[in-house]
């Protein structure tokens, strides 16, 4: 079976940006989280995937398709919600629904009216009188209609409540049971991709980190704690980063390097956040 994604080198240079040389490859029937700080470059690598902007360099195929050549029927293999809702103001469910059905040949109505109603979406209310929230929840319910074997998701938890947000993860996971279809998700809640990704990948200004399975990423790290001269002792080729507090230290170390010292499970976060400082310092 194909991957889902294959990226290699993708290079977008700007005047004050430049992502530069991100690869990754998503696995068919997988879900990957797109992680990093704001301005990494994430928005930017998901737009390059869509074919949205044009690429400076590097390979890319989605679907096993250049998304900058593709033929138009390409597009309705993915599922797209962006950071902000496409649809216009005065728009309501329905005419969304209306629009969705002349664009794909296989929307399917009962479906996006189901989703609408679970997420307590007033099927006449104009989009001008949704919150946040709603409009992301509409956005969704379009993306998830349509028999897309991608979704490619630009933090589409923004705005929900917890609730909201584990029945979105519930309904990734459920979608990624036909191993044809797949799913891309940056978030800034790192919780909920460690709650349903197989993959992550780390975009750290312009530059990709690592991508890396979830599960084979929490178990290489451990936090280490102890005193400034216990953490300085430690091999610093296997310290990603270090925290220091008015009681102690904390590190990010490669498993099997913490010398004796009092260890806890280190998240996604963690990770993060430790490359991210040890990358400052």
């Amino acid at each position: 079976m194909v991957n889902a994604m294959e990226v290699r080198g993708l290079t977008k240079r700007y005047e004050r940006f430049s992502l530069d040389a991100v690869s990754f490859t998503l696995p068919s029937g997988c879900i990957m989280g797109l992680i990093g700080e704001n301005g990494a470059g994430k928005s930017t690598t998901i737009r390059l995937l869509l074919g949205l902007a044009k690429r400076s360099g590097g390979e890319v195929r989605v679907l096993g398709e250049d998304p900058e050549t593709a033929e138009p029927k390409f597009r309705e293999e993915l599922g797209v919600v962006m950071d902000e809702c496409p649809f216009p103001e005065s728009f309501s469910c329905r005419d969304v629904g209306r629009v969705l059905a002349a664009a794909y040949r296989h929307f399917e109505p009962e479906e996006f009216a189901k989703m609408c109603e679970s997420f307590g979406l007033d099927n006449k209310q104009r989009i001008n009188d949704y919150s946040r929230g709603m409009k992301m929840k509409l956005s969704i319910a379009a993306a998830l209609s349509h028999g897309a074997r991608l979704l490619l998701l630009d933090e589409p938890t923004s705005g929900l409540d917890p609730v909201a947000r584990d029945e979105l993860l519930d309904i990734l996971l459920d979608f990624i049971q036909d191993e044809r279809r797949s799913v891309l998700i940056s978030s800034h809640i790192l919780s909920d991709l460690e709650k349903a990704c197989d993959y992550i990948t780390f975009i750290h200004k312009g530059r990709s980190i690592f991508s890396e399975e979830k599960d084979l990423l929490l178990d290489k790290y451990v936090l280490a704690k102890g005193s400034e001269r216990e953490i300085a002792a430690l091999d610093p080729d296997r310290v990603v980063g270090v925290r220091r507090g008015q009681f102690g230290c904390e590190a990010l170390v490669e498993r099997g390097a913490e010398g004796g010292l009092v260890t806890e499970r280190a998240g996604i976060e963690d990770i993060m956040l430790y490359y991210i400082k040890g990358d400052a310092e």
